[in-house]
């Protein structure tokens, strides 16, 4: 990905206090308060097991960047039921001085939520609304889509929390080859997934949350290649274990 420009627009997160709700018994949350974690400039990836906090913490970002919790922009605002955690107040953003033109926050579980904020006909919402179809005549998998392809655009700061929910195998490659647009359009990516194939965008930064707290690491030491590759390059021996009697 030679030349690419660089366009850091949040270049690290810590914390300014101690949280003082759930997430403060969280391994990777403790970790921000001793050390600033320095985002990609242009990609930085989350990866780790379900209740590693990687959904709290780019959640607890995006609305530290004053975006919607439930996933939008700044301008379109919607709640059905509030769930995010109070980590947002405790977070400190290091902001660049060249700040985003664009942003949003995407999660697979809240696009119904989003698309039907946007059919609402108010005038933010007609501002939203630049799809050549309506989100809900489409699958899931097409309206999130639809949403990086056309609401996405250079200079923009995107927050996407499991994309891969959402999408096919295919679908992830058109994802990923959308972020390369928009990375080389100066936008920066901050994604917390279980994908092998995301996490393969070439020069990201990848942080793996544990128990252990938050920690650098290579693709090919991501769990979740791991386990694929290996069930891939040998699915009868890798389910003759997994299906093993235990007598």
């Amino acid at each position: 990905m030679a030349n690419a420009p660089a366009a850091p627009f949040i270049r690290a997160v810590s914390l300014r206090t101690e949280p003082a709700d759930y997430t403060a018994g969280i391994a990777a949350v403790r970790a921000l308060a001793k050390e600033a974690l320095e985002l990609h400039p242009h990609v930085t990836f989350f990866v780790g097991e379900n209740g590693s906090g990687k959904s709290t913490l780019v959640e607890a970002i995006a609305v530290a960047a004053h975006l919607n919790p439930e996933g939008g922009s700044t301008r379109l605002r919607f709640k059905t039921r509030a769930s995010h955690s109070a980590l947002h107040a405790q977070l400190r953003l290091d902001w660049a001085p060249l700040r985003p033109l664009n942003a949003f926050f995407l999660r697979a579980e809240s696009v119904f939520g989003f698309a039907t904020e946007v059919e609402g006909g108010s005038p933010v919402a007609a501002l939203e609304n630049v799809y050549e179809r309506p989100l809900h005549e489409q699958s899931h998998g097409e309206s999130f889509l639809d949403i990086v392809l056309h609401r996405f655009g250079p200079r923009g700061l995107y927050i996407l929390d499991e994309p891969e929910a959402a999408l096919s195998v295919a679908g992830q490659l058109a994802l990923m080859r959308r972020m390369h647009e928009l990375v080389r359009a100066h936008s920066q990516f901050v994604v917390a997934t279980h994908s092998p194939i995301l996490v393969g965008y070439p020069d990201a930064v990848i942080f793996r949350l544990s128990e252990e707290g938050i920690e650098q690491v290579e693709y090919d030491d991501v769990e979740q290649v791991e386990l694929t590759r290996s069930f891939v390059e040998d699915r009868r021996r890798f389910l003759r274990h997994l299906l093993a009697d235990d007598d």
